[in-house]
């Protein structure tokens, strides 16, 4: 059993206060934050440019483009997957990466993107749309 140790539990209690404080102080923004309801999107996945300016992901965007061309009801999904996994593998070794590996990390994303774009076909209407859709905001 570990001997009672004051200054460790009086140490907890004031940080304790402290996190308590400081959450009351985001729950309950001053009057004039309030009125401020503008939503920010930031990406945490840091820099995403390899991957948004290579072309294999302009390869991709345009498979999912051609496969939408006789409309969201008529998208052959095994098709546009099996164009996508073969990008996909261009992709990896244009990366430097192992293509099994690349494989299994983006192994859903074409059955996804089918999904977004049947919701919102305006992500197809730009390259900068679908990547939007696919990566968030760069």
């Amino acid at each position: 059993m570990q001997p009672f140790r004051p200054s460790l539990l009086g140490a907890l209690l004031v940080a304790s206060l402290a996190l308590v404080s400081a959450s009351a102080a985001i729950a309950d923004p001053p009057a004039h934050e309030q009125t401020n309801t503008q939503t920010i999107t930031k990406s945490v996945q840091g820099d995403q440019s390899a991957w948004v300016n290579n072309s294999h992901m302009h390869d991709f965007y345009s498979a999912a483009v051609a496969a939408f061309a006789n409309g969201p009801a008529n998208v052959d999904v095994p098709a546009f997957e099996a164009k996508s996994h073969a990008i996909f593998d261009a992709f990896a070794v244009s990366m430097g990466a192992d293509p099994k590996a690349m494989q299994e990390h983006l192994a859903l994303i074409p059955k996804q993107v089918v999904q977004i774009a049947k919701e919102d076909p305006k992500v197809l209407n730009s390259y900068d749309n679908f990547i939007v859709a696919l990566m968030g905001p760069q």
